[in-house]
Protein backbone atom coordinates (compact mmCIF):
# COMPACT_ATOMS: atom_id res chain seq x y z
CA UNK A 1 0.00 0.00 0.00
CA UNK A 2 1.45 3.29 -1.09
CA UNK A 3 0.83 6.09 1.47
CA UNK A 4 0.82 9.72 0.54
CA UNK A 5 1.36 12.83 2.65
CA UNK A 6 -1.15 15.32 2.49
CA UNK A 7 0.22 18.58 1.59
CA UNK A 8 -1.86 20.10 4.34
CA UNK A 9 0.25 21.97 7.86
CA UNK A 10 -1.06 19.30 9.72
CA UNK A 11 1.32 16.16 9.90
CA UNK A 12 -1.70 14.40 11.44
CA UNK A 13 -3.41 14.32 8.04
CA UNK A 14 -2.16 11.01 6.33
CA UNK A 15 -4.47 9.68 3.68
CA UNK A 16 -4.21 5.87 2.39
CA UNK A 17 -4.48 6.27 -1.66
CA UNK A 18 -4.30 2.44 -1.61
CA UNK A 19 -7.43 1.87 0.73
CA UNK A 20 -8.95 4.76 0.49
CA UNK A 21 -10.61 7.42 4.06
CA UNK A 22 -9.61 5.14 6.99
CA UNK A 23 -6.70 3.47 6.30
CA UNK A 24 -4.70 4.26 8.99
CA UNK A 25 -7.48 4.12 11.65
CA UNK A 26 -5.80 3.10 14.96
CA UNK A 27 -6.62 3.02 18.57
CA UNK A 28 -5.37 5.86 20.48
CA UNK A 29 -4.43 5.73 24.13
CA UNK A 30 -5.18 8.72 26.25
CA UNK A 31 -5.06 7.92 29.73
CA UNK A 32 -6.33 10.97 31.01
CA UNK A 33 -8.36 14.48 29.90
CA UNK A 34 -5.06 16.31 29.46
CA UNK A 35 -3.55 13.56 27.36
CA UNK A 36 -7.30 13.85 25.40
CA UNK A 37 -7.04 17.61 25.13
CA UNK A 38 -3.49 17.77 23.62
CA UNK A 39 -4.53 15.19 20.84
CA UNK A 40 -8.07 17.81 20.12
CA UNK A 41 -5.87 20.32 19.80
CA UNK A 42 -3.16 18.44 17.18
CA UNK A 43 -6.87 17.99 15.18
CA UNK A 44 -7.79 21.72 14.96
CA UNK A 45 -10.17 21.39 17.34
CA UNK A 46 -11.61 25.21 17.81
CA UNK A 47 -10.17 26.10 21.45
CA UNK A 48 -13.60 26.28 23.17
CA UNK A 49 -14.56 22.79 22.33
CA UNK A 50 -11.45 21.48 23.47
CA UNK A 51 -12.66 20.99 27.18
CA UNK A 52 -16.51 20.24 26.30
CA UNK A 53 -15.29 17.61 24.37
CA UNK A 54 -12.07 16.18 26.61
CA UNK A 55 -14.09 14.69 29.32
CA UNK A 56 -16.05 12.57 26.47
CA UNK A 57 -13.13 10.50 25.63
CA UNK A 58 -12.03 9.51 29.19
CA UNK A 59 -13.91 6.65 30.24
CA UNK A 60 -14.26 4.63 33.42
CA UNK A 61 -15.77 2.54 35.72
CA UNK A 62 -17.16 2.89 39.20
CA UNK A 63 -18.04 0.38 41.64
CA UNK A 64 -20.57 1.38 43.98
CA UNK A 65 -21.49 -1.05 46.94
CA UNK A 66 -24.06 -0.86 49.79
CA UNK A 67 -27.23 0.48 47.79
CA UNK A 68 -30.75 -0.05 49.18
CA UNK A 69 -33.09 -1.01 46.09
CA UNK A 70 -34.72 2.68 45.83
CA UNK A 71 -31.03 4.81 45.30
CA UNK A 72 -30.01 1.42 43.36
CA UNK A 73 -32.96 2.04 40.83
CA UNK A 74 -32.36 5.55 40.47
CA UNK A 75 -28.81 5.13 40.06
CA UNK A 76 -29.60 2.99 36.91
CA UNK A 77 -32.38 5.38 35.76
CA UNK A 78 -29.62 8.46 36.00
CA UNK A 79 -27.16 6.54 34.32
CA UNK A 80 -29.14 5.80 31.27
CA UNK A 81 -30.68 8.99 31.09
CA UNK A 82 -27.13 11.05 30.84
CA UNK A 83 -25.82 8.04 28.38
CA UNK A 84 -24.14 5.76 30.52
CA UNK A 85 -24.78 2.75 32.07
CA UNK A 86 -25.05 1.12 35.43
CA UNK A 87 -25.32 -2.40 35.85
CA UNK A 88 -27.13 -4.43 38.54
CA UNK A 89 -27.48 -7.64 40.28
CA UNK A 90 -30.94 -8.92 38.58
CA UNK A 91 -32.53 -8.84 42.39
CA UNK A 92 -32.43 -4.75 42.24
CA UNK A 93 -35.41 -4.92 39.59
CA UNK A 94 -37.41 -7.92 41.19
CA UNK A 95 -38.67 -6.13 44.13
CA UNK A 96 -36.20 -7.57 46.86
CA UNK A 97 -34.49 -5.85 49.14
CA UNK A 98 -30.76 -4.37 49.55
CA UNK A 99 -27.46 -3.99 49.81
CA UNK A 100 -26.75 -3.97 46.32
CA UNK A 101 -23.78 -3.46 44.43
CA UNK A 102 -23.80 -1.51 41.35
CA UNK A 103 -21.28 -0.83 38.41
CA UNK A 104 -21.32 2.73 36.91
CA UNK A 105 -20.08 2.58 33.37
CA UNK A 106 -19.44 5.61 30.88
CA UNK A 107 -17.20 8.82 29.98
CA UNK A 108 -16.05 11.47 32.71
CA UNK A 109 -18.77 14.09 31.33
CA UNK A 110 -21.36 11.51 31.78
CA UNK A 111 -20.56 10.08 34.98
CA UNK A 112 -20.12 13.75 36.36
CA UNK A 113 -23.64 14.57 35.02
CA UNK A 114 -24.68 11.77 36.49
CA UNK A 115 -23.32 12.54 40.00
CA UNK A 116 -24.91 16.25 39.50
CA UNK A 117 -28.79 15.03 39.00
CA UNK A 118 -27.84 12.42 42.37
CA UNK A 119 -26.78 15.34 44.18
CA UNK A 120 -30.04 17.23 43.61
CA UNK A 121 -31.69 17.72 46.96
CA UNK A 122 -35.31 16.10 46.25
CA UNK A 123 -33.96 12.29 45.68
CA UNK A 124 -32.39 12.34 49.22
CA UNK A 125 -29.07 11.02 47.68
CA UNK A 126 -26.51 13.78 48.56
CA UNK A 127 -23.86 11.18 50.36
CA UNK A 128 -24.06 8.75 47.49
CA UNK A 129 -23.07 11.53 45.21
CA UNK A 130 -20.51 12.73 47.65
CA UNK A 131 -19.27 9.95 47.45
CA UNK A 132 -19.05 8.96 44.12
CA UNK A 133 -17.47 12.19 43.52
CA UNK A 134 -14.85 11.79 46.22
CA UNK A 135 -13.93 8.04 44.76
CA UNK A 136 -13.70 10.10 40.80
CA UNK A 137 -11.92 12.58 42.30
CA UNK A 138 -9.28 10.70 43.84
CA UNK A 139 -8.64 8.64 41.25
CA UNK A 140 -8.09 11.41 38.58
CA UNK A 141 -5.72 13.22 40.70
CA UNK A 142 -2.13 11.86 40.96
CA UNK A 143 -1.97 15.32 43.46
CA UNK A 144 1.01 16.37 45.33
CA UNK A 145 1.02 15.19 49.08
CA UNK A 146 3.32 15.31 52.18
CA UNK A 147 3.56 13.70 55.73
CA UNK A 148 4.34 16.04 58.78
CA UNK A 149 7.21 14.08 60.99
CA UNK A 150 7.66 14.56 64.92
CA UNK A 151 10.70 16.36 64.49
CA UNK A 152 8.93 19.39 62.05
CA UNK A 153 10.17 18.06 58.56
CA UNK A 154 7.88 17.52 55.29
CA UNK A 155 8.92 14.46 53.40
CA UNK A 156 7.14 15.64 50.19
CA UNK A 157 5.52 13.06 47.45
CA UNK A 158 3.37 12.99 44.58
CA UNK A 159 5.67 14.72 41.84
CA UNK A 160 7.92 11.44 41.75
CA UNK A 161 7.93 8.10 43.41
CA UNK A 162 9.73 7.97 47.35
CA UNK A 163 12.18 4.94 48.08
CA UNK A 164 12.11 3.45 51.00
CA UNK A 165 15.00 1.18 51.94
CA UNK A 166 14.59 -1.68 54.06
CA UNK A 167 16.83 -2.46 57.13
CA UNK A 168 16.26 -5.79 58.40
CA UNK A 169 18.08 -6.15 61.58
CA UNK A 170 17.30 -10.12 62.38
CA UNK A 171 19.22 -13.18 61.20
CA UNK A 172 16.05 -15.00 59.48
CA UNK A 173 14.62 -12.64 57.07
CA UNK A 174 13.16 -14.12 53.87
CA UNK A 175 15.08 -12.18 51.32
CA UNK A 176 18.63 -13.28 53.10
CA UNK A 177 19.84 -9.68 53.87
CA UNK A 178 18.84 -9.96 57.75
CA UNK A 179 22.07 -7.98 59.15
CA UNK A 180 21.03 -9.19 62.64
CA UNK A 181 21.19 -6.81 65.78
CA UNK A 182 24.53 -5.24 64.57
CA UNK A 183 24.26 -1.57 65.17
CA UNK A 184 27.29 -0.88 62.91
CA UNK A 185 26.28 -3.51 60.41
CA UNK A 186 22.96 -1.18 60.17
CA UNK A 187 24.43 1.85 60.40
CA UNK A 188 26.77 0.98 57.31
CA UNK A 189 23.54 -0.45 55.21
CA UNK A 190 21.84 3.11 56.13
CA UNK A 191 24.80 5.05 54.55
CA UNK A 192 24.86 3.13 51.58
CA UNK A 193 20.80 3.48 50.54
CA UNK A 194 21.55 7.04 51.69
CA UNK A 195 24.27 7.55 48.95
CA UNK A 196 22.20 5.13 46.67
CA UNK A 197 19.65 7.62 46.59
CA UNK A 198 16.48 6.64 49.10
CA UNK A 199 14.19 8.87 50.42
CA UNK A 200 13.87 7.26 53.72
CA UNK A 201 14.52 3.74 55.59
CA UNK A 202 12.47 1.58 57.13
CA UNK A 203 14.04 -1.06 59.88
CA UNK A 204 12.68 -3.71 61.64
CA UNK A 205 13.54 -6.26 64.09
CA UNK A 206 10.98 -9.34 63.22
CA UNK A 207 10.95 -11.38 60.58
CA UNK A 208 7.27 -11.33 58.81
CA UNK A 209 8.14 -14.11 56.44
CA UNK A 210 5.57 -16.76 55.88
CA UNK A 211 5.23 -19.27 58.84
CA UNK A 212 7.45 -16.56 61.32
CA UNK A 213 6.50 -16.82 65.31
CA UNK A 214 5.93 -13.58 66.82
CA UNK A 215 8.88 -12.32 68.74
CA UNK A 216 8.30 -10.57 72.34
CA UNK A 217 8.24 -7.20 72.64
CA UNK A 218 11.24 -6.80 74.98
CA UNK A 219 13.75 -9.20 72.58
CA UNK A 220 12.27 -7.32 69.61
CA UNK A 221 13.46 -3.99 71.52
CA UNK A 222 17.14 -5.45 72.57
CA UNK A 223 17.24 -6.03 68.43
CA UNK A 224 15.90 -3.13 67.70
CA UNK A 225 17.04 0.44 69.55
CA UNK A 226 20.87 0.08 68.94
CA UNK A 227 21.03 -0.54 65.49
CA UNK A 228 17.90 1.85 65.42
CA UNK A 229 19.90 5.00 67.22
CA UNK A 230 23.32 3.60 64.94
CA UNK A 231 21.37 4.59 61.65
CA UNK A 232 20.41 7.67 62.90
CA UNK A 233 23.37 8.75 63.91
CA UNK A 234 24.63 7.87 60.33
CA UNK A 235 22.32 9.25 58.02
CA UNK A 236 19.65 12.18 58.30
CA UNK A 237 16.99 10.15 56.16
CA UNK A 238 13.72 9.95 58.20
CA UNK A 239 13.92 6.16 59.35
CA UNK A 240 10.39 5.00 59.95
CA UNK A 241 10.00 1.71 62.28
CA UNK A 242 8.21 -1.97 61.03
CA UNK A 243 6.65 -2.92 63.92
CA UNK A 244 3.12 -3.84 64.65
CA UNK A 245 3.44 -3.87 68.47
CA UNK A 246 2.16 -0.29 70.35
CA UNK A 247 5.17 -0.63 73.11
CA UNK A 248 7.92 -1.05 70.45
CA UNK A 249 6.55 1.84 68.16
CA UNK A 250 6.48 4.30 71.33
CA UNK A 251 10.42 3.48 71.92
CA UNK A 252 11.10 3.86 68.40
CA UNK A 253 9.39 6.97 67.91
CA UNK A 254 11.09 7.97 70.95
CA UNK A 255 14.49 7.14 70.52
CA UNK A 256 14.41 9.27 67.01
CA UNK A 257 12.45 7.54 64.52
CA UNK A 258 9.83 9.51 62.15
CA UNK A 259 7.09 7.03 61.63
CA UNK A 260 5.68 3.59 61.63
CA UNK A 261 5.35 1.06 59.15
CA UNK A 262 2.64 -1.51 60.79
CA UNK A 263 1.85 -4.77 58.39
CA UNK A 264 -1.46 -5.33 60.84
CA UNK A 265 -3.03 -2.04 59.97
CA UNK A 266 -3.75 -0.58 63.70
CA UNK A 267 -4.52 -4.34 64.71
CA UNK A 268 -2.88 -3.65 68.18
CA UNK A 269 -5.47 -1.33 70.11
CA UNK A 270 -2.90 0.60 71.62
CA UNK A 271 -1.18 1.74 68.20
CA UNK A 272 -3.37 4.60 67.25
CA UNK A 273 -2.54 6.56 70.89
CA UNK A 274 0.85 5.98 70.23
CA UNK A 275 0.75 7.81 66.37
CA UNK A 276 -1.38 10.72 67.96
CA UNK A 277 0.96 10.84 70.71
CA UNK A 278 3.81 11.10 68.68
CA UNK A 279 2.15 13.47 66.06
CA UNK A 280 3.98 10.26 63.40
CA UNK A 281 2.80 8.83 60.04
CA UNK A 282 1.73 5.23 59.81
CA UNK A 283 2.03 3.08 57.24
CA UNK A 284 -1.21 0.61 57.38
CA UNK A 285 -1.46 -2.96 55.62
CA UNK A 286 -3.44 -4.93 53.96
CA UNK A 287 -2.98 -8.59 55.70
CA UNK A 288 -5.12 -11.60 55.62
CA UNK A 289 -4.13 -13.57 59.24
CA UNK A 290 -0.68 -13.30 60.88
CA UNK A 291 2.30 -14.19 59.39
CA UNK A 292 2.67 -17.53 60.70
CA UNK A 293 -0.49 -18.42 59.13
CA UNK A 294 -1.00 -16.35 56.44
CA UNK A 295 0.00 -18.39 53.33
CA UNK A 296 -2.01 -21.85 54.44
CA UNK A 297 -4.02 -21.66 51.79
CA UNK A 298 -5.33 -18.04 51.57
CA UNK A 299 -8.29 -17.36 49.78
CA UNK A 300 -10.79 -14.00 48.58
CA UNK A 301 -13.82 -13.84 46.93
CA UNK A 302 -13.31 -10.68 46.18
CA UNK A 303 -9.83 -10.11 46.32
CA UNK A 304 -9.61 -5.78 45.28
CA UNK A 305 -12.88 -5.71 47.34
CA UNK A 306 -11.65 -7.25 50.11
CA UNK A 307 -8.48 -5.54 50.65
CA UNK A 308 -9.85 -1.84 49.77
CA UNK A 309 -12.40 -2.74 52.55
CA UNK A 310 -9.99 -3.57 55.25
CA UNK A 311 -7.61 -0.70 53.99
CA UNK A 312 -11.36 1.63 54.35
CA UNK A 313 -11.49 0.50 57.51
CA UNK A 314 -8.10 0.80 58.56
CA UNK A 315 -8.84 4.89 57.17
CA UNK A 316 -11.95 5.39 59.39
CA UNK A 317 -10.13 3.65 62.53
CA UNK A 318 -7.41 5.85 62.31
CA UNK A 319 -9.56 8.97 61.83
CA UNK A 320 -11.68 8.45 64.74
CA UNK A 321 -8.62 7.64 66.97
CA UNK A 322 -7.75 11.36 65.81
CA UNK A 323 -4.97 10.57 63.35
CA UNK A 324 -5.14 12.95 60.36
CA UNK A 325 -6.06 11.18 57.25
CA UNK A 326 -3.25 13.45 55.59
CA UNK A 327 -0.64 11.46 57.79
CA UNK A 328 -1.28 8.05 56.69
CA UNK A 329 0.34 5.60 53.82
CA UNK A 330 -1.44 2.70 52.60
CA UNK A 331 -0.28 -0.72 51.64
CA UNK A 332 -2.08 -3.58 50.19
CA UNK A 333 0.23 -6.11 50.78
CA UNK A 334 2.10 -8.02 48.73
CA UNK A 335 2.64 -11.84 50.04
CA UNK A 336 0.74 -10.93 52.77
CA UNK A 337 -1.86 -13.70 52.95
CA UNK A 338 -1.95 -13.59 48.90
CA UNK A 339 -1.00 -16.51 46.61
CA UNK A 340 1.00 -15.62 43.75
CA UNK A 341 -2.09 -15.52 41.19
CA UNK A 342 -3.83 -12.76 43.98
CA UNK A 343 -0.56 -10.92 44.09
CA UNK A 344 0.01 -10.26 40.32
CA UNK A 345 -3.66 -9.47 40.14
CA UNK A 346 -3.20 -6.77 42.82
CA UNK A 347 -0.41 -5.46 40.85
CA UNK A 348 -2.29 -5.52 37.81
CA UNK A 349 -5.43 -3.37 39.30
CA UNK A 350 -3.57 -1.42 42.32
CA UNK A 351 -4.78 1.71 40.47
CA UNK A 352 -8.25 1.00 42.03
CA UNK A 353 -6.89 2.03 45.80
CA UNK A 354 -6.27 5.31 44.49
CA UNK A 355 -9.72 6.07 45.22
CA UNK A 356 -8.79 5.70 49.12
CA UNK A 357 -7.52 8.78 48.52
CA UNK A 358 -4.25 8.29 50.14
CA UNK A 359 -0.83 7.35 49.17
CA UNK A 360 -0.11 3.88 47.99
CA UNK A 361 2.93 1.90 49.04
CA UNK A 362 4.00 -0.86 47.10
CA UNK A 363 6.47 -3.98 48.60
CA UNK A 364 6.82 -6.22 46.18
CA UNK A 365 10.71 -6.31 46.31
CA UNK A 366 12.51 -10.09 46.21
CA UNK A 367 9.09 -11.26 47.36
CA UNK A 368 8.40 -15.04 46.29
CA UNK A 369 5.91 -14.83 43.57
CA UNK A 370 8.82 -13.38 41.88
CA UNK A 371 10.83 -16.67 42.25
CA UNK A 372 7.85 -18.78 41.12
CA UNK A 373 7.20 -16.88 38.08
CA UNK A 374 10.53 -17.05 37.23
CA UNK A 375 10.87 -20.64 37.56
CA UNK A 376 12.35 -20.67 41.47
CA UNK A 377 15.07 -18.25 41.75
CA UNK A 378 16.11 -17.35 45.29
CA UNK A 379 15.64 -14.05 46.66
CA UNK A 380 19.28 -12.96 46.23
CA UNK A 381 18.54 -13.84 42.26
CA UNK A 382 15.00 -11.51 42.21
CA UNK A 383 16.21 -7.92 40.74
CA UNK A 384 14.80 -8.26 37.66
CA UNK A 385 11.50 -9.71 38.56
CA UNK A 386 11.79 -6.41 41.27
CA UNK A 387 12.50 -3.89 38.80
CA UNK A 388 9.66 -5.18 36.84
CA UNK A 389 6.92 -5.18 39.76
CA UNK A 390 8.25 -1.82 41.05
CA UNK A 391 7.60 0.00 37.50
CA UNK A 392 4.22 -1.24 37.18
CA UNK A 393 3.56 -0.87 40.35
CA UNK A 394 4.47 3.10 39.78
CA UNK A 395 2.48 2.83 36.28
CA UNK A 396 -0.06 1.54 38.29
CA UNK A 397 -0.38 4.02 41.03
CA UNK A 398 2.33 3.20 43.78
CA UNK A 399 3.55 6.77 45.61
CA UNK A 400 6.59 4.94 47.37
CA UNK A 401 8.18 1.58 46.83
CA UNK A 402 10.06 -0.47 49.69
CA UNK A 403 12.68 -2.10 48.23
CA UNK A 404 16.23 -3.86 49.26
CA UNK A 405 18.10 -3.07 46.10
CA UNK A 406 18.03 0.81 46.22
CA UNK A 407 20.09 2.18 43.88
CA UNK A 408 19.23 -0.34 40.87
CA UNK A 409 15.33 0.45 42.29
CA UNK A 410 15.58 4.60 41.84
CA UNK A 411 16.90 4.35 38.56
CA UNK A 412 13.80 1.79 38.06
CA UNK A 413 11.43 4.41 39.97
CA UNK A 414 13.27 7.77 38.23
CA UNK A 415 12.79 6.27 34.28
CA UNK A 416 9.13 4.84 35.26
CA UNK A 417 8.54 8.38 36.39
CA UNK A 418 9.40 10.12 33.62
CA UNK A 419 6.41 7.77 31.27
CA UNK A 420 4.21 7.97 33.83
CA UNK A 421 4.83 11.23 35.69
CA UNK A 422 6.37 13.41 32.99
CA UNK A 423 9.93 13.97 32.82
CA UNK A 424 11.49 16.02 34.24
CA UNK A 425 15.34 17.45 33.17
Amino acid sequence: MRIRRSTTTRGSDLTATASGPGALTRALVLPGEQELAQELRRLGVHPEGVPLMAGKGVHLNLLVPGLDRRAAQLLKQEALGQGAEAALPWRATADQEGPFTALLMGSLVQLRAVIGRLAHPALGLGPLAAHLEQALTHYLQRAPWQLTLPDGRVLKGGRRTLVMGIINVTDDSFSGDGLGASPQRAAEQAARMADEGADLLDVGAESTRPGAAPVPVDQELVRLLPCLEAVLARTGLPVSVDTYKARVARAALGAGASMVNDISGLRDPEMPAVIVEREAPVVVMHIKGTPRNMQQSPHYQDLLGEVYAYLADCLARAAAAGIPETQVIVDPGFGFGKAVEHNLELLRRLGELRSLGRPVLAGTSRKSTIGRVLGGLPPEERLEGTAATVALAIANGADLVRVHDVKAMVRVARMTDAVVRGWQP
